[in-house]
This record gives C-alpha cells, sequence and structure tokens, in this order.
C-alpha cells in the first residue's frame, strides 16, 4: 500500500517529513513528547492532552490495537500523534479495533516514519513549542507556516470549561458512605473508578460550578481534578477554591487541581521548558522518606519559592529529577495535593495510598 505524505511544521522552522497516519486533514497544537513505553490509548484520551500533539518516544504504536476499557475519556482528546513506527495491525485478541480506525473515527491527524529520537531530543533542548501536522500542504511550505501562525499560545490557554462535563453526572454506589463533590477541569475515568472503589460517591461537576451549587448536595469532601490549559488564568476556579477551604472540608487535588489549590493559597504557577510526561518519574514523599515511580503529564508546576515562603503550606513531595514541587498540604486546611497521578499504573501501584489518605482525611472529619 502506497503510504500517503504528511508534514510537522515546528514553530522554530524545522521540518519533518513522514507518512500519514489516522485521518487526512491538518491540525496543530503545542507539541510535547511522553516517554512511556506503554499506554498510548490512555494518553491519546487524557483530557489533560487537550490542544497537545503528542510525540511517543516508544518506536512502535499501534500493534496491540484499541481496548474500549482503557480510556480515560469518551473519546481522544489529543491534537495530534507523532510516532516512528507506525502499525495497523493489531495482535491482542480481545482489542475491539486497530488504531488507525480509531484515530479514523475521531477525526485525528498524525504522522509516522521520522526519527522521534531526534525529535525529542529537540524538544528537549528548545522547549515545547507550537507544531502543525498535515497531508494537505505539501510542497507549500509557506502555506503550513500561516496555518501555524492561527495555533493559540498554550501560555495562557483556558481549556477546562470546553473539556468538562457539560451537566453533572454520578459515579459509584449510591449508598456509599462518604459524598465527594468532584470539580471536573477534564478528570481522568481511573480517578472516579478508584474514589469508588473505596466507598466514594461521587457526583462529577462543570468546571464553573459555584460553590452553592456544590454545597447543596451537601458533600463530605471536594476533589479538585487534573485537566488542560494554564492555571494561572483560571481565575473561576481559584475563586471556588478559596471558598471550599473555608468550608474547612476536606479537598484533595491532582496535577491541574494540585496547581489550583496553591494558587488559591497564594503560589504561583509557571509553565514548564518542556513538562514532565511520561511514566517512570521519581518521586520523594519527605513525609515517609520513600519514593515513588510515578505517571506524569504536566507542563505547568507551582513556584517553589512561593511554596517554601508561604508558611501555611508544607511541601510533601518533591520531583527527584529536578527537584521540583510534587505534592503540598496546607497546615491549617484538610487539603492536600500532588503533581503526579496516583491512579494511574505505570507499573507499580507506589502512590495509590494517596486516595487512602484522602478516605483517612475525610473520617477524621
Amino acid at each position: 500500500m502506497i503510504k500517503q505524505k504528511a508534514t510537522l511544521l515546528l514553530a522554530d522552522g524545522t521540518v519533518f517529513h513522514g507518512s500519514l497516519i489516522g485521518n487526512p486533514g491538518t491540525n496543530g497544537g503545542e507539541i510535547c513528547f511522553n516517554t512511556g513505553m506503554t499506554g498510548y490509548q490512555e494518553i491519546y484520551t487524557d483530557p489533560s492532552y487537550t490542544g497537545q500533539i503528542v510525540v511517543t518516544t516508544t518506536s512502535h504504536i499501534g500493534n496491540y490495537g484499541v481496548h474500549d476499557e482503557e480510556i480515560e475519556s469518551d473519546h481522544p482528546c489529543v491534537a495530534g500523534i507523532v510516532v516512528n513506527s507506525f502499525s495497523d495491525v493489531f495482535s491482542r485478541l480481545d482489542a475491539s479495533g486497530s488504531l488507525q480506525d480509531y484515530l479514523v473515527m475521531y477525526g485525528i491527524t498524525g504522522i509516522a516514519d521520522i526519527d522521534t529520537r531526534m525529535l525529542v531530543r529537540h524538544l528537549r533542548s528548545k522547549g515545547a513549542m507550537n507544531a502543525i501536522i498535515s497531508s494537505e500542504f505539501e510542497g507549500n511550505l509557506e502555506g503550513l507556516k500561516t496555518e501555524l501562525a492561527k495555533v493559540p499560545d498554550m501560555n495562557g490557554l483556558e481549556l477546562s470549561s470546553t473539556v468538562c462535563t457539560q451537566k453533572p453526572y454520578f459515579y459509584g454506589n449510591e449508598n456509599a458512605s462518604i459524598k465527594v463533590a468532584c470539580l471536573d477541569y477534564g478528570i481522568k475515568k481511573n480517578i472516579l473508578r478508584n474514589l469508588a472503589s473505596r466507598g466514594v460517591y461521587c457526583k462529577v461537576f462543570p468546571a464553573k460550578t459555584k460553590l452553592a451549587e456544590l454545597q447543596d448536595w451537601n458533600p463530605d469532601a471536594f476533589f479538585l481534578s487534573n485537566g488542560p490549559g494554564d492555571p494561572a488564568v483560571m481565575d473561576y476556579a481559584v475563586d471556588t477554591v478559596k471558598e471550599i477551604l473555608e468550608t474547612g472540608k476536606p479537598v484533595f487535588g491532582i496535577c491541574l487541581g494540585h496547581q489550583l489549590l496553591a494558587e488559591a493559597v497564594g503560589i504561583k504557577t509557571y509553565k514548564m521548558h518542556h513538562g514532565h510526561r511520561g511514566l517512570n518519574h521519581p518521586i520523594k514523599n519527605l513525609v515517609t522518606g520513600k519514593s515513588e515511580i510515578t505517571s506524569q503529564n504536566h507542563g505547568f508546576n507551582v513556584v517553589r519559592e512561593d511554596t517554601e515562603l508561604n508558611n501555611e503550606v508544607e511541601i510533601t513531595h518533591v520531583h527527584l529529577n529536578d527537584n521540583t514541587v510534587a505534592g503540598i498540604r496546607l497546615k491549617n486546611k484538610p487539603a492536600f495535593s500532588v503533581q503526579y497521578h496516583p491512579e494511574s499504573s505505570p507499573g507499580p501501584h507506589d502512590s495509590r495510598y494517596l486516595f487512602d489518605d484522602f478516605i483517612a482525611l475525610i473520617n477524621q472529619n
């Protein structure tokens, strides 16, 4: 079969030529890379990747197809994908179909047959930047540059309100003894599974839900989810988190939820050079002294200097690769958060205890 050509253009002018995968077309976003060796379907369906083109560093993508149970949302959220070797033939017997058909079904454009090792080294050096993938501008680089200029900058971009649920829904056993109000900024399904498996009945609310509506359900605690975009421009969410903290009820935040909790207590966030995205990120728990191997996906982080100067906050976890803040706890409120994904399964389940800590905190209150 003759492969259709595709082009990848980066904002700094770097060009890669390869083969089209997925749906023919043109699509742009911020290009980033994930170093995980497995779990491409979980990556592509994670709402936190909204507006991003994802480069996977493992060589072979598509070889085990797709599976209906291995999704973090109802559809792919990525703006595009970049791979080295792509397979539309899959070997897993219980797969529901090929990755190629899945991408076409949801209109996702990607590119294969390029040197992803070279590309990742370039992004590590130059940092995350906008890019565009196209099967429509062969030989017309200037036209592709014009399209790339239309792609919005992730810095200062609010996306959670566009990816969250548009109306509240329930998850778990309605007869459970604990009720948790979950603010959906781009929540992953496995977070809800972990809460429900611990005897929690969840009500998931849209990102811009006001405290009064949350309180009408009379929850025992609040959860702040992961999600895409820049936390520094989410004033609506920060204001709600401030009000939630005043209720005195337990709060647990993951990823974007962690950043919003920090912003709510006066700690600034910043855009990272190229972010943390992968399955083998080492975290040290400063409370227990133990290390965890974690799954991460974020391009923003909290400012360590602000955190250290805040007398109301304790740093509980640090990233051992670059010493960035990976977890905090409020000293005067029953609230804590982490920058990584304890619901994920990067191999071990090192971080699942955080859900148990949340339940214990709820029971203490």
